[in-house]
């Protein structure tokens, strides 16, 4: 899950796109804190660009500072969650190519053909990959395909004509803005339209015409001011140049029309609308269908004993609401979440992950004191915020703790741009709900059913029959997936771990924290072992599994034992583009 935007102004002379596009960031930053970026395009063509690890606020100053060296009438913006590839800078988007015709590119969603494309790539297209983003892939694959043309200048049929050859190579779920020097914006969807993309207009402020923006989400458009908001189809292309109305091209025929339905589960803001589909009322609908649930799995007397229903801020509150509402139970928010703690990044061992929840919410006793308590959740992953928030209720005083997720059990790993968990971690995937319930220390889990969370969106839908992409819940995805993809899947997100994994382990031990699995990292390096798990290595030079160890050398660099090769330092530098960003790499320490 990335949040994505493209913004063009009708003026040539405006030049306060990034201004705009930097205010939305902040709107979708929930979508992505790993790393943000903006790129522009002003007159003559000229591209400019800032981006980097970290959040809107970090990225360009907390005053926004950086945004004044954005000159330009149009733009697209980029905020990164990992999935596959690593967390370096040099993956902070938007990624561009100077050929052909200087082309940004912003991409949000996953290509389960990664490797089928890299080798293409390489040895057909010959094109440098030069991160491990299938991002990066993607754009190169486009550029390759409009390359094709052979002209100096192209049009919107070329450009379509790029994308359908692009469409029949790339398989997965994506939602793409770019931006062609000099030419206009362009914006595309999945043939499944698995990831959102929404399109909308204003007047010019600044002479005759209509300035136009795309956004992953609506609500990015509403608070600036846009409206006739409309969703990209999925198979569908836009393009769109200054002072013309957008030009829309079918470049793949629909497949099916599935949006992932963990964007109205947890991803999504709840004041954004999705193909159609209110995110406030589907949580509410979710609530109401869970409440039904647990009517019908506890006893009268277990329900009767339930005295206060609390949300776990702050996706869960609607539905919890919802739940309170039918269940005629007191509803109150039990815990308050510190809003300055940003996203938890991989953490080696169970015990520095239980700290994190407790950072993050602090559980009010009079609250929990001598009650039976309903704690309703978005939904249930790993298993380990759970139980910590459990055992904090417990704490805090409850006398019994019952706990409902608004999601169904998730058994399978995502494989379409989010990266939950591996499927070894997910609670579910080897777990029923009475061993769920152990596991976490409470009374009962009430999970919510799969036809119910399916229903509770697809009644607000304006299209009939509506079907969502579930994957996750029972492992059939809306896509094909080749044979040992997942099993390649695991071991990337094993591979990106290793680095932080590894600093996390020498932090630890630097502050007196660390375990003995810790000290064992810190001491020998990492390795992935067949699961995709970080582990610790055997040794240096003791790994007989011949998997790659990342070791820490006693000056504090990394290297990679097994090839000889240096292991790519975590803020390796874009070198496609100048980076205004760049500039403060040795400040940042």
């Amino acid at each position: 899950m990335c949040g994505i935007l493209a913004l063009i102004h009708a003026n040539a002379s405006e030049t306060s796109a990034a201004s705009e596009l930097h205010e939305a960031l902040y709107l979708l930053q929930h979508r992505g804190q790993d790393a943000c970026g903006i790129a522009t395009c002003a007159s003559g063509g000229k591209i400019y660009q800032c981006k980097g690890n970290g959040m809107a606020a970090k990225v360009f100053r907390d005053d926004g500072a950086r945004v004044s060296d954005l000159p330009g009438y149009m733009g697209i913006g980029h905020l990164r969650y990992p999935t596959a590839g690593s967390s370096a800078n040099a993956e902070a988007q938007p990624f561009y190519v100077n050929s052909p015709y200087g082309i940004c590119f912003a991409h949000n969603g996953n290509l389960i053909n990664a490797p089928e494309l890299k080798r293409f790539l390489d040895y057909e297209a010959h094109r440098h990959i030069n991160t491990e983003s299938d991002s990066e892939l993607m754009l190169n694959i486009f550029a390759n395909e409009l390359n094709e043309t052979g002209k100096a200048r192209v049009n919107d049929k070329d450009i379509f004509a790029a994308l359908e050859r692009m469409y029949k190579r790339c398989v997965g779920g994506w939602a793409c803005t770019a931006m062609l020097a000099g030419f206009g914006l362009i914006g595309f969807r999945d043939s499944y339209g698995i990831r959102p993309l929404v399109l909308g207009s204003r007047p010019s402020d600044n002479g005759p015409g209509m300035d136009w923006m795309m956004a992953s989400e609506s609500v990015a458009l509403d608070q600036r001011g846009f409206t006739n908001v409309i969703d990209i189809k999925p198979g569908q292309a836009v393009t769109i140049q200054r002072g013309a109305a957008p030009v829309f091209r079918q470049v793949q025929e629909p497949i099916r029309y599935a949006p992932d339905i963990f964007e109205f589960v947890y991803f999504a803001r709840p004041d954004t609308v999705i193909d159609g589909i209110s995110v406030q009322e589907s949580r509410e609908r979710m609530g109401y269908k869970l409440a039904d649930t647990i009517i019908r799995r506890l006893t009268p007397e277990e329900l009767a004993d339930i005295d206060v229903v609390i949300p776990i801020p702050e996706t869960a509150n609607t539905s919890a609401a919802c739940v309170a509402d039918r269940l005629k139970k007191p509803y109150c928010s039990g815990f308050v979440k510190n809003r300055y703690v940003f996203r938890t990044f991989i953490m080696p061992g169970q015990k520095a992950r239980e700290k994190s929840v407790r950072r993050k919410l602090n559980p009010m006793k009079v609250k929990f004191q001598g009650k039976t308590v309903l704690l309703v959740d978005d939904s249930i992953v790993r298993g380990t915020t759970s139980r910590e928030i459990v055992n904090m209720a417990r704490e805090a005083g409850a006398r019994k703790v019952y706990f409902a997720s608004c999601a169904p059990r998730i058994t399978h790993a995502h494989i379409y741009g989010i990266d939950l968990a591996s499927p070894s971690e997910l609670i579910a995937h080897h777990r029923d709900e009475e061993s769920i319930a152990r596991h976490i220390g409470a009374v009962k889990v009430i999970y919510q059913t799969l036809d119910d969370l399916k229903a509770a969106c697809a009644e607000l839908s304006p299209r009939p029959n509506q079907e969502f992409e579930v994957g996750v819940f029972c492992g059939t995805y809306v896509t094909p997936v080749e044979p040992g993809y997942l099993e390649h899947l695991e071991r990337v997100r094993g591979e990106t771990k290793k680095l932080k994994v590894m600093e996390s382990a020498r932090e630890a031990v630097a502050n007196g924290s660390a375990g003995e699995e810790e000290i064992k990292m810190a001491t020998n390096g990492v390795e992935v072992n067949e699961k995709g798990d970080v582990i610790a290595a055997s040794g240096v030079n003791g790994n007989a599994a011949g998997n790659e160890v990342v070791t820490v050398k006693t000056n504090g660099k990394r290297a990679r034992e097994g090839d000889g090769s240096s292991t790519p330092p975590r803020d390796r530098m874009d070198i496609s583009l100048h980076n205004f960003n760049d500039y403060t790499h040795e400040a940042r320490g």
